[in-house]
This record gives C-alpha cells, structure tokens and sequence, in this order.
C-alpha cells in the first residue's frame, strides 16, 4: 500500500487558501478517483474537491472550519499503486491550535517554502502567506498586524519580524482598564482577539439577546452574506460613487427578440433574453471609451486590454454573486446568450468554479427582472464603474420623424452608471452610458442570426 497525500487544491489564480466546511466520506470510506471528497470555501465561491487518486481514506489532517494555505496536505489516501515517492514529512497530522512555538514555527516553513505569491492587506501592504499563518496561529489580527514595523523590501514585515514580535508580545502584560471591567477579566488568560478564522477562544462569548417580546426575529448572517457586507462597505470606502442616469428607447429589440425567441429555442435550446443584448451593447461602448474599463493601483490607472463583463445574478438564499464573461468581445449575440444561460445556471446550482468569479473588469446588473425602474449600483473592487439595468416600460413617447413629430407607445428603459470618481470623470461616465444607450436604439431589428 502506498500513501498518497491530497492537498489543498489552488482554485484560482488569486485564490491562496481555503475554508473546510465540510468532509463527504469519512476515515476508512473508499475513494474513486475525481470523487468528491470534500466541500471548500474560498473568498470567492463554495465548491467541491475531488480525490487526486483511488484508494481509502486513511487519515483526515484537516478539520471542518479549518483555514487551510493551498498546496498544504489535507488528507492521506492509501492506494494499492506503487506510490512515486514516500509521503513528505509534510503529511504529518496538521498543527494543532494548541501546539505553539518551534513545532508551528517548523510546520509554517514547510508549507510555505515554495509558495512566493503575496498578498495584500487594505491598507495597500503586502503579506506573505507564512506571515499570515503565524499571525493567525498567534492571533494577531489584522489591525495590530498593521503597525508592525517591517525590516523587508518596501517595508514589508518578514519572518524575522513578526516571530520578534510575537516574541515580545508573549512578555508584555496585558493593559488593564479600569473604566472596561471584562477586558480585566480577558488579561488573566493568554486568550486574545477572534482573528482570521482562529478557533474557539478559552472564555464564552456573549451571543446576542434574543427578541423577548416575540415582535423581532435575529437572524444570524451566512458566511457569504457576511462577505457581501463587507465588500460592499469596502467598495463605498474606497470608491467615491457617482451615479449618471439615461431613459433608452429599446422598442427595436423588444420587437425582434418577441419576433425570434421561438425560433432561437427550437434551434439553439435556449431562452434568449435581453441580457447579451446588453452586454453586447456594453462590449462596443468600452472599445469606444477603453478609460472605462480600468482598475486603479496607489497612483497608477491600469488599463485592461480584456473586456470581463461581471453579470450580477441573485441566488435563491438571497445572495448575490457575479460571475465573469471573460474576453466578452470574442463572442457573437449567440456565444454571448449561451455563456449567459450558462454561468447563471451553475450560478443558482452552485456550480461555479473559483476562476468563473475571477478578472472581471466592469460589471452589468440587470436590476429590471425585479421589476426595478432604476439603481444605483454599488461598483466590484477593483473595477471603477458598473451599470444597471432597469425594467422595460411601455410609455406615451415623442417620435420624430422626417414629416413631422407625434406621440407614440415606446418601450423605454433607465440605465443608472455608478462610477469611481477618483478616475472616472462627470464627462466620460455620462457619455459612456450615453454611447451604450445609442449602441441599444440602433439596434438593427432586421438581424439575422441564422
């Protein structure tokens, strides 16, 4: 029999670490290989982890709720195959919270001694992933981690630094406040702030009271609606928003799609919609105006060369999540329907992968199939511009034609455009949305698309 670690996967080129939220077999339970073994959180999306070979489970060395760097072993499987190599020291039982000092230390080191992708706090200052771990293995949350002063390249905290640190810390008594009478009562143990994903401090933590008068409800958050808070409160901390609206006639494609969405679905299979009408429509206005589609670093504007169009989708728990169309403008209207049915499908299964979530680099919503006129949209860090779009109404219009004006039935629609203002002007965000709008009333009813 030989002995097969299964690591954390890496689900994403951004992706450094995952959540275990849920083991699918159990120690002793046979394996196929590419069977789900597990299921795994990132920041990104929920998703399954299949087995790299055939065996039995022999050893879990990850815990449910436990956060774990990728490339990090997560589990041993036996196989009857001639293993390549003998297992690593790294397929040892993983650290334990309760193991400290040189045994962490060590277990740090293995895991990342290859790994050279960094990270990056808020505030703009990198970390590197075996900084992180012993920050977490130390409880060191992310504020205090913050004015550690660094001895590494642009004042980057190193090893050295942080283990100094703690070093120091472990000796200095805990600050007594006489005006915070349960922090006294924290100091007696070596117990400290929550961080990261730590687990379960030495003392109870007070829960909320509950509703006594039977007349409110307390619903504790999920964990990715705890994300979506929080992103949303970065995103209007970093980004002044400005939102420029415009009423779009769109009577052309009401009237053609109602004309071929038979067709399209005895021929193709699926349902066309105004989404990649939309999107299309999106695509042509940002090679018109490529200052759109950027992101921003410190002082610096990047500007992507791909077009990701972000498609917001509403989830049946309520959340939302925003998978990417990536190189939107390599499709037609047809590629574009399909990749939209698609993503929103696996969307509401919970089938997206990491990387379907990854590069986006501006963002539609389309707040209309709610029945919403308007919005004003909230932009996804770190792109600096999104726009929604409302619902289609029919409305008393002025037409004007060559012999004369006169009022007519025309189906109108509000696009809202939120923008970062830090580089998106009043100008360029209001003729954007225009250019959009002119792309959506020059639609050629007469398209053909077989």
């Amino acid at each position: 029999m030989a002995l097969i670690e299964m690591v954390m996967p890496k689900m994403g080129e951004s992706i450094i670490e995952g959540t275990v939220l849920h083991w699918l077999k159990k120690v002793g339970d046979p394996i196929e290989q590419d069977e789900s073994v597990l299921e795994v959180a990132t920041d990104k999306v929920d998703t399954e982890v299949p087995s790299t070979h055939a065996g039995v489970l022999k050893e879990i060395l990850a815990k449910e709720g436990q956060v774990v760097p990728v490339g990090q072993p997560i589990a041993i499987i036996s196989t009857g195959e001639e293993a390549t190599q003998p297992p690593s020291a790294s397929a040892q039982p993983a650290v334990q919270p309760e193991e400290t000092g040189a045994q962490v230390i060590e277990a740090q080191i293995q895991a990342f001694s290859d790994h050279k992708q960094n990270v990056s706090a808020a505030s703009g200052r990198f970390y590197s992933p075996l900084v992180l771990n012993i920050a977490k293995e130390e409880h060191i949350p992310m504020q205090e981690l913050e004015t550690i002063p660094g001895t590494g390249a642009e004042n980057r905290v190193t090893k050295k630094d942080i283990l100094n640190y703690v070093a120091t810390r472990k000796k200095a008594p805990a600050p007594l406040t006489p005006s915070q009478p349960e922090v006294r009562q924290e100091a007696k143990t070596e117990a400290t702030p929550q961080t990261f994903s730590s687990p379960a401090v030495t003392e109870p933590v007070a829960k909320p009271a509950a509703s006594v008068n039977g007349r409110s409800e307390i619903i504790e958050m999920d964990r990715m609606r705890k994300m979506i808070a929080q992103r949303m409160i970065d995103s209007k901390r970093i980004s002044p928003h400005v939102t420029s609206f415009v009423e779009v006639d769109v009577t052309n494609i009401v009237f053609w799609r109602n004309r071929v969405k038979q067709d399209f679905k005895r021929i193709e299979g699926d349902s066309i919609t105004f989404t990649p009408i939309f999107i299309e429509a999106l695509v042509k206005a940002i090679k018109d105006y490529p200052l759109i589609n950027v992101s921003v670093d410190g002082d610096k504007i990047i500007v992507k060369k791909d077009i990701n169009i972000g498609l917001a989708v509403a989830l049946p728990t309520g959340n939302l999540i925003v998978p990417v169309i990536k190189n939107a403008d390599q499709y037609n209207l047809i590629g574009l329907t399909k990749k939209v049915n698609d993503l929103a499908k696996r969307a509401r299964n919970n089938k997206l992968v990491p990387d379907d979530l990854t590069e986006g680099t501006y963002t539609m919503s389309n707040v209309g199939s709610f029945g919403s006129v308007m919005g004003t949209p909230i932009i996804v860090q770190p792109q600096v511009a999104i726009m929604a779009f409302g619902a289609v109404q029919k409305k008393p219009a002025v037409i004007e034609t060559p012999f004369g004006d006169s009022i007519g039935i025309r189906h109108l629609m509000f696009l809202s455009h939120s923008y970062d203002h830090r580089v998106v002007d009043g100008a360029l965000g209001g003729m954007f949305v225009r250019r959009v709008a002119d792309y959506l009333e020059g639609f050629d009813v007469n398209l053909k698309l077989f």
